[in-house]
């Protein structure tokens, strides 16, 4: 029996999408015509490969396991088939990270990566939103949380060192004891890990009866927030780092705690790690982990 190959690829484009009507878009074709070709492939295999939910689609079990078998190499024939008729001349890598990694420490760093690798089209998708590998059209996300995540290759990206930190017009690098925090209003970053009651139970201090709060769910806006004499932020140095080694914020502690936490990491689905545009990414993000842990090493900010 002749393999359906037209009905194959139509399977993979509505299972990346998770919608008939997108898969249609983008394949130029009819939503009556791919489910034909859907239930053809079914028909040819023996079995149900996806289920309604609404207006889109799912997958069932078996849906899912030809997926992710063909999934890569689909995508293999697809690129290059597109170099050879000429329409794109570069390999696409997308990858995914919270605003305010992206901003505060990849954006500083990019150039390094797209000046060595021309060939390749980097998108940065700057985002909360969890990535669903077999649905998402993304390559490599760097997560937001406590790692350990089943069925991915995961990474810590490094061991960041949280400090209060805040305008040194507000309060002068080294002034401040920790029971003088109170007496300052204190910026939440409130989606992240660390936190003020953890810090200071961390750190071992006592934390104060009662605090004026300013809260924000984007680390980006809790350091802007700081750096304009709103108050006292607790920050990852991670995402400091431009701002501390620029002046814009300092820490007003005096002899301030050592507070360490792993909270961003390297996620991908392990077949990822075959392709080339992956492994280059995760190999240059590798090196600039070490660089930037060694200049950290060396400063004295």
């Amino acid at each position: 029996m002749p393999v359906p190959l037209r009905a194959i690829t139509v399977f993979h484009a509505v299972a990346r999408s998770g919608s008939i009507t997108r898969a249609a878009e983008d394949l130029g074709v009819t939503p009556s015509a791919v489910s034909q070709q859907v239930q053809s492939l079914e028909v040819s295999l023996g079995t149900s490969l996806i289920g309604k939910a609404g207006r889109n689609v799912v997958l069932t079990e078996a849906g899912e396991r030809y997926f992710e078998m063909i999934g890569p190499e689909i995508d293999r024939i697809m690129e290059a088939t597109q170099r050879i008729q000429g329409f794109r001349s570069v390999t696409t890598l997308t990858v995914r990270a919270t605003p305010s990694l992206s901003t505060k420490w990849l954006l500083p760093r990019l150039s390094g990566f797209v000046d060595a690798h021309p060939d390749i089209e980097l998108r940065l998708d700057g985002t909360n939103e969890p990535t669903v590998f077999q649905k998402d059209s993304v390559d490599i996300e760097i997560r937001h949380g406590t790692g350990g995540w089943a069925g991915l290759h995961v990474e810590g990206l490094v061991e960041e060192s949280f400090r209060p930190v805040c305008a040194p017009s507000l309060a002068a690098p080294g002034s401040l004891g920790p029971e003088e925090l109170a007496r300052h209003r204190l910026i939440h970053s409130v989606k992240s890990q660390m936190q003020w009651p953890l810090w200071f139970k961390l750190a071992g201090l006592a934390p104060p009866g009662r605090w004026r709060r300013l809260l924000f769910d984007r680390t980006h806006m809790a350091i802007d927030a700081a750096a304009g004499g709103l108050g006292i932020a607790l920050e990852s140095d991670l995402m400091l780092w431009n701002d501390l080694k620029s002046g814009r914020v300092a820490c007003p502690l005096r002899d301030p705690p050592r507070v360490t936490l792993t909270t961003q990491w390297i996620t991908c689905p392990h077949e990822s790690l075959r392709h080339r545009k992956v492994r280059a990414f995760l190999d240059w993000i590798r090196r600039e982990r070490e660089a930037w842990t060694a200049e950290r090493a060396a400063a004295t900010l």
